[in-house]
């Protein structure tokens, strides 16, 4: 039974089960970004609305489209997207770089103005989000990929509040892979290289 995915060559690293290694950008995203801790507002913006986007398709389409989501999002800059137009809507909508999808684009404008709501009245959405786990990151123990739960009490719990704040897009299981993306909880197998 696999532990993990074992990278070929000079250099046998192992990693999650998961990683796509014919993908430079996937594996970069594994090593470098999935299961660390997040802090700024900004970046849990962005995996809120990246996590949303993408539902019903595969991690690998919305890391190609992350740089365009950046550039077209403002750099997630939640007031900014917050103010967008009904016109900028529709511009998005023509835009190839991005999942052209109405409900999700529309998503992410009152996302970012729910999450100025939740940044008024927690002082940042770090410290509300980081509340659900204590404010310190969850360390499970999984060895294969049958062993990744898709959605837990806690992400039941977020989710359910999120909803309640006026979020879209925020389903449990959404809300679990965002907290293995923003290091909530450490979801990387024990014999991988990268758990921390």
């Amino acid at each position: 039974m696999s532990m993990g995915n074992k990278e070929t060559g000079s250099h046998d690293i192992v990693r999650c089960p998961w990683v796509n290694l014919k993908n430079e950008v996937y594996v970069a995203y594994h090593d470098h970004e999935w299961g660390r801790s997040v802090h700024a507002d900004e970046r849990h913006f962005e995996m809120l609305t990246l996590e949303g986007a993408q539902a019903g398709l595969s991690w690998e389409i919305i890391l190609k489209k992350r740089a365009h989501y950046r550039k077209v999002f403002n750099n997630f800059d939640s007031g900014a997207v917050a103010c967008y137009t009904a016109g900028q809507v529709e511009a998005l909508m023509r835009d190839p770089g991005i999942v052209r999808n109405r409900l999700k684009i529309e998503s992410t404008v009152t996302n970012a103005q729910a999450f100025l709501r939740v940044q008024k009245e927690f002082g940042s959405f770090d410290r509300y989000i980081w509340n659900f786990v204590g404010h310190k990151p969850i360390m499970n123990v999984l060895r294969k990929a049958g062993d990744y739960p898709v959605r837990t009490k806690i992400s039941d719990a977020i989710s359910g509040d999120l909803r309640r704040r006026g979020f879209r897009f925020v389903g449990s299981t959404i809300m679990y892979a965002y907290m293995q993306a923003t290091g909530m909880t450490n979801d990387h197998v024990v014999s991988c290289a990268f758990r921390e």
